[in-house]
This record gives C-alpha cells, structure tokens and sequence, in this order.
C-alpha cells in the first residue's frame, strides 16, 4: 500500500474518531475513541507502517511542542515559575528514578536502562486531554495555569531524559560526567537555536512585508516551518531538538505580541495550526490502535519470559505502573503546593480536593505515545531492543487508565464547586477594554481634524467618522457606569456577545437569501460573509 493511501486512511480515520466521540456525548475521551478505531483499521486493513524513531519524533513531537509553547500563557509562567519548576523538573527527576527502579524489579526481563527510558517517556503530561476535561469541570484557574506550564516543560525534561536512557540502553554504559556535560550541552544549544531560529524567520517575513506586502499564506508557511527547522538544525549541532521546539515556540509568543502580522493571517494561521495539532494527536493514536495487536503479541512473549503467561497480568501490570506514578505525584505535589500555600493562602487555601485533582491531572498523552513508539528497533549490535513492544504496550495501557481515571475522577472531585472569577484578572481586562476604547475615539478624532475640508467626500468622512466615535463613546459610557461592578460588567457582556451574534447570523442568512435569489454574484456573497464570519468569531471568543 503506498504512503498516500496510509495517510489518506490515517487522516480519515482522525475524522471519524471524532465524529464518534461527538455522536456519543463525551462519554470516552477523544484518544480512546480514536485508539479504537485504530484497533478496527488494523483488523481490516494492513497499513504497514514502520516510521524512523528520529523521523517520529520530528514529525509529531516538534510542531506539537512549538505550539506548546506558543500557546501557553506567559504570564502563568513567571507568577507561578517556582511551583512549575519544582513540578517540571523536580517531579520528572523523582519520576524517573522511582517509577524506573520500580518496573526493573516488577519486570526482571526489562533492564534498567530501559525501565528509566519508559519511566522517563510516562513523565510528561498531556496538557489537551486535561484542558478538554476542564471544559466539562470547574478546575480552578490556579490549578490550570499550573497544569499548562508543568505540560510545556516537563515535555521537554522527560524526553531529554528519556534520550539519556535509550543511549545508555544502548552502550550499556552510563558516565555521569559526561552525561553532565552533554546534558548542559543540549540545554544550551537547544534554547539557542530555537530562539534564533524564530528570531532570524521572523525578522526577514517582517523585513519582507513592510516593503513589499504582506501574503498570508508565505506567513503561515514559515510559521509551519519554524519548529521543524530548529529542531533540525539543533539536532545536527548536538543539541535537543525538543528543546529547540519549546524554544521556538515560547519566542513566537513574543514574536506575536509585536502585532506585525495582518489580522486576517493570524485568523488564518490560528485556523491551519488547530488542523496540525488536531491530526498530529489523532495520528498518533490511531496508529497505536493499528500496531495494538502486533504489540500486545510481542508483549506477551516478554512477559512470558518473567513466567507469567496470562493476559490478565498486562492489565495488571499497567494499573501497577500507573499506581506507582500516581502516588509518586501525589507526594511531590502535596510537597510543591504546601511550600507555596502562603502565597495563595487568601485564595487558593490547600486541601485534600487540590491535591487529587493535580494528580489525577497526571494524564499521559500523544507526547509520551510519539515518545515511546520512537524506541529504536534494534541496539548497537543489531540485537533487538529489549522488551520495545512490552514498553509501547504498558505505555499505551497507562495512558488509557489515567484517561479514564482523569476522565471519571476530576468531575466528581470538583462536582458543586464554582470557579471564582479572580478581581485583579477582572479589573485588568476591564481596564484594558476601556482604555481601548479611549484610544480608538482619539484615533478616529485625530483623523477627522485632520482630513482634508477641500476633499469632496469630506461632509461624508466626518458622518461616518461621527458614527464610528458614537459606537466608542457608548461602549466607554457604559464601561464608566459599571466599573466598579464586576458581576454587572460580565453579565452585560454576555448579553451584548448574545445579541450580536442574533443580529450578525441574521445578516449571513439574507445574504445566502440574496445569493441563492440572484441579487448577488457568487464573489459578491463569498465577501460578505467572510466579514460577518470575521465578526462573528470575534464575539464567540471574547
């Protein structure tokens, strides 16, 4: 079967693993489904897929981690920096020591190299699955910013680590020394690269678009590019490629708040960059779901070699695992929280509640999936690698369990509590929507005094521009009336979002009306319509 054929059925399968998942009302998460229907393509179609653990790892985890890092708010970052370090780094290192030693005694036949390898890939946490359960429960806003900023590191972290112990595996030797100074190597060289990288694409699209235009789609090219071009790049030097991608992807955040681009290429960026992330997670799993039977084969023959040749004891094994990385995050976690209470203690007082759900917040995803099916096939001596397939089996068995255990406990953990909307968080885009408006009324002002009185559309610059100041002005008014009334100002808010989607889903419809009537061309429609769509996705995300 060739290359396109698999990725047409990949892609389809992605599809209609989501069309499934909406069918059923949330009652499986997304990667369960999609898991599912991997398992049912693999029984009726023979893909032969066999991708290089490099070429994986470049083709999933880089744009996966650009985004990452693009997206996460930065400002969750720095004021909670010491709790999501002691997270990131701190629970990644106490993960893959206990967890690593832990699996080397439960399976003899797996060696220790490679325990601390599948510890180190089960470290990272999948910040998607724990943000689409958060949708359907209160989780605390805290709580979150720490979840986000613990995913985008200890990504970067366990997979770096995760590289240590395949190389270890590998040699069969393991020099601290040295391992130090190429660890320090791959951080520097990584974060350099990454950084320049975007810096130097972005400086000559931005060179390129004040003198000669802008055109989206090149910018949305180059924004596709960068990940893949540090990662590279950062790879040939030595460095981590996954660094660089964090790297990257954290500067691109800065990169954008400069506001160069042309709103219409960010909305369409935005856009391509959601189909990305959405099919590179749903690749990964589908394919997991189509080697599940070949894995599961292979799988049993490792554990048979231990003496247990029953079924049940992969299950068993798997619950075994996830318990341990459990309670290893509970500790740590009830360690981090409790050395940085004082600090939320009017807002964020630290109970049980807390505790259990940032560790059944713990949910494995696509990174440690991409991980871990990156296992080389065979060690230096073209041996094969020991126990890869029981290694990809326990992994996906893990991610299943703590999606179902995410899944099934969060909401009845947070079940009656309300999310507290925080004051200063409130005031802040309170103020920031007001001061808007002022600098858009002195603007359009500023304009009308100084057009021109001879220009014949004169009389009607300064009607429009009357009307446009009226919009601003009554939006300031009404601002200044409820400033002080948080509650009344998001209430307000909500109704006016609610009424100006009625009014501007009215106006599509007449134009479709209009369209399908002759009254209006094709191109004259497709117009439009892509301004009330522009509108209409301003006020459904605001």
């Amino acid at each position: 079967m060739t290359v396109l054929i698999a990725i047409t059925i990949l892609l389809a399968a992605v599809v209609a693993s989501s069309m499934v998942a909406r069918i059923a009302g949330g009652v499986a998460p997304l990667p369960l489904v999609q898991i599912a229907v991997g398992v049912a393509i693999g029984a009726s179609v023979d893909l032969h897929i066999a991708l290089d653990p490099e070429l994986f790892l470049l083709l999933f985890i880089a744009p996966l981690l650009f985004l990452d890092g693009w997206r996460v708010p930065r400002e969750s970052l720095f004021e909670e920096k010491w709790t999501i370090s002691a997270l990131a780094f701190g629970l990644v290192a106490f993960t893959v020591a206990g967890a690593g030693l832990f699996l080397h005694w439960l399976i003899p036949a797996m060696p220790l190299a490679v325990g601390f390898a599948l510890a180190a890939v089960l470290s990272p946490t999948d910040a998607v699955a724990v943000s689409a359960i958060a949708a359907r429960a209160p989780i605390p806003r805290r709580l979150l910013h720490l979840l986000e900023g613990e995913a985008l590191l200890n990504d970067a972290t366990g997979l770096v680590c995760f590289r240590f112990a395949i190389a270890a595996a590998l040699t069969g030797t393991f020099q601290l020394g040295a391992a130090t100074i190429a660890f320090v190597w791959l951080i520097v060289c990584g974060v350099l690269v990454g950084v320049g990288v975007t810096l130097l694409a972005n400086a000559a699209k931005d060179w390129t678009a004040s003198r000669f235009g802008e055109e989206s789609g090149s910018h949305i090219l180059i924004s596709l590019l960068i990940p893949f071009a540090a990662y590279v790049l950062a790879t040939h030097l030595g460095g981590s490629g996954i660094l660089a991608a964090v790297a990257a992807g954290i500067t691109m955040n800065y990169e954008e708040r400069s506001g160069v681009a042309q709103p219409i290429t960010r909305i369409r960026r935005a856009a391509v960059w959601d189909a990305v992330q959405f099919a590179a997670n749903g690749v990964i799993f589908v394919l997991l779901g189509d080697q599940l039977p070949a894995i599961v084969a292979g799988a049993q023959r490792v554990v048979g070699d231990t003496g247990h040749r029953h079924a049940g004891w992969l299950i068993l094994l798997a619950l075994s695992i996830y318990g341990v990385l459990f309670i290893l995050r509970a500790l740590w976690v009830l360690i981090s929280l409790h050395l940085t209470r004082r600090r939320h203690a009017a807002t964020d007082a630290l109970d049980w509640r807390a505790v259990a759900v940032m560790s059944l917040s713990g949910v494995r995803g696509a990174l440690t999936l991409s991980g871990v099916m990156a296992l080389p096939l065979a060690l230096n001596d073209g041996s094969p690698f020991p126990a890869r397939d029981l290694a990809i089996l326990l992994a996906a068995g893990v991610i299943i369990v703590s999606l179902l255990a995410a899944n099934l406990g969060i909401p009845l953990l947070v079940k009656g509590a309300s999310v507290q909307a925080e004051p200063a968080h409130d005031e802040a885009e309170g103020g920031a929507r007001l001061a808007a408006a002022l600098a858009a009324m002195n603007a359009v002002e500023t304009s009308l005094r100084e057009a021109e009185p001879a220009d014949e559309d004169a009389e009607l610059y300064l009607r429009a521009g009357a009307e446009v100041v009226s919009i601003y002005r009554q939006r300031v008014e009404t601002r200044q009336q409820v400033g002080g009334l948080p509650d009344v100002a998001r209430k307000l808010g909500r109704i006016e979002r609610r009424l100006q989607l009625i009014a501007l889903r009215a106006e599509r419809q007449e134009f479709y009306r209009l369209a399908r009537s002759g009254k209006l061309t094709d191109e004259q429609a497709a117009l439009l319509v892509r301004e009330v769509d522009l509108l209409e996705s301003r006020f459904a995300v605001a």
